[in-house]
């Protein structure tokens, strides 16, 4: 069978499938959700020797430590897929809950219920763990999915599908509801953008350059995020034991992810009292720092920050540091170079609060706390398909509600339209 036709295939029948799961109960998606944890424990040992497979081979072809390290299925992997299967199960079902009701002078009664979308294709590399945490949640808020992880997991990920397989059959469901593409070949990528027809959404998770290829190639809508560049801005009646503890967690407790500090901003007149000390607290991490000519003069020794440093994501020990005039030049420098991503104020200013989340058009926007925040489980989605940039359909962490759209629904009593 051509790559064209097994694509297409999938797609077909993801639609049939999705068709089903519209329709299913909460305790019959939690029952298969279960089902599935159990078959995990049941066949750790093959998923870990099929896991091994792709270790040999990912070694063989000289992948990096850290996306080996990514790439592992341990024990304790798999007692995370389990745990991240439970907590779906107690998160609330969507499917079916009234988000709005009113009724209209002529008697009619207007709700809008939440439904599932349909069949969505995600898109992501490595980490084979998120082939069981995509599949969760899009399985509880009544979604059929394709799953194309990256060429380098695809003996573990055709081994996880097997169980979700086993799991969705226990419990009556068709196994097409999670299908994992089959195949390498990268033309599969093309091939499923090109399933408008089946297909409701397309979800990519990784580096910019697979988002960017998504983006440019599908015939599907798309909810991304390219990078994330964010921002802390330390205004000018911060307190400055706050600020520095804050900007440290965002910058240094895991630098390589997508809600990282990358940009420094300092009101003039909490500069010369606030950056000397914080320089001094990131030195000792060996975060490197680049200044505009103002914060320069204040940290005599750093490097200069270039026109591309003020975009650049680094997801290293790297950090932009601006000296601003007022707030109106913060906001001005992150509506130029940010990423709609996440962006925080430190301020004891209400008034400056306010103004900054008002006027801030990014996915989270933080008084007070580290940028790391944006995350579903620590904003209580219990978990998250990815965070969107995008302000249609999703913006921001993506939990289970996000994975269903609202249809109008209308009860009348006989009306007719005058």
């Amino acid at each position: 069978m051509t790559l064209e036709k097994t694509i297409l295939e999938m797609a077909m029948a993801s639609r049939q499938a999705s068709l089903q799961m519209a329709r299913c109960s909460t305790p019959m998606k939690n029952s298969a959700l279960s089902a599935i944890a159990r078959k995990l424990d049941e066949e750790s040992e093959n998923i870990m020797a099929e896991n091994r497979k792709d270790l040999d081979r990912a070694g063989e072809m000289g992948i990096s430590g850290a996306m080996l390290d990514r790439l592992t299925i341990k024990e304790a992997t798999i007692a995370s897929m389990i745990q991240g299967l439970k907590d779906v199960i107690q998160l609330q079902d969507p499917v079916g809950t009234l988000s709005r009701s009113w009724i209209r002078p002529n008697g009619l009664e207007v709700s809008k219920m939440r439904i599932p979308l349909g069949v969505i294709g995600i898109i992501y590399e490595a980490r084979p763990n998120v082939t069981i945490d995509a599949a969760a949640l899009c399985l509880k808020a009544g979604n059929a999915v394709i799953l194309r992880g990256g060429s380098e997991a695809l003996l573990s990920n055709q081994a996880l599908s097997r169980v979700i397989g086993m799991g969705l059959s226990e419990a009556g469901l068709s196994e097409k509801a999670v299908q994992v593409v089959p195949v390498r070949d990268r033309a599969a990528v093309n091939e499923l953008l090109k399933q408008e027809e089946y297909i409701d959404l397309i979800i990519p998770r990784g580096g910019e350059s697979l988002i960017r290829f998504v983006v440019e190639n599908s015939k599907i809508p798309v909810l991304k995020h390219y990078k994330g560049v964010c921002h802390v801005y330390v205004d000018r009646n911060a307190d400055f034991d706050m600020a520095m503890e804050i900007c440290f967690n965002a910058k240094v407790q895991r630098p390589g992810v997508c809600n990282a500090m990358e940009t420094l901003l300092v009101h003039r007149s909490s500069a010369e009292g606030f950056l000397p000390k914080m320089a001094e607290k990131f030195q000792s991490a060996k975060v490197e720092l680049r200044g505009c000519e103002k914060t320069r003069r204040i940290l005599k020794n750093i490097p200069v920050a270039t026109e591309a440093d003020w975009p650049e994501e680094y997801l290293d020990l790297i950090l932009s540091v601006k000296v601003v005039e007022d707030m109106e030049e913060a906001l001005a420098h992150i509506a130029k170079y940010g990423s709609n991503h996440t962006e925080a104020i430190v301020t004891n200013d209400y008034r400056a609060a306010r103004q900054f989340v008002r006027d801030v058009g990014s996915s989270v926007v933080l008084v007070n706390a580290s940028t790391r925040f944006n995350d579903g489980g620590e904003l209580g989605l219990g978990a998250e398909i990815g965070i969107s940039t995008s302000k249609l359909h999703a913006f921001g962490p993506m939990g289970i509600e996000e994975l269903t759209t609202t249809k109008f629904v209308v009860f009348g009593e006989g009306q007719v339209r005058p």
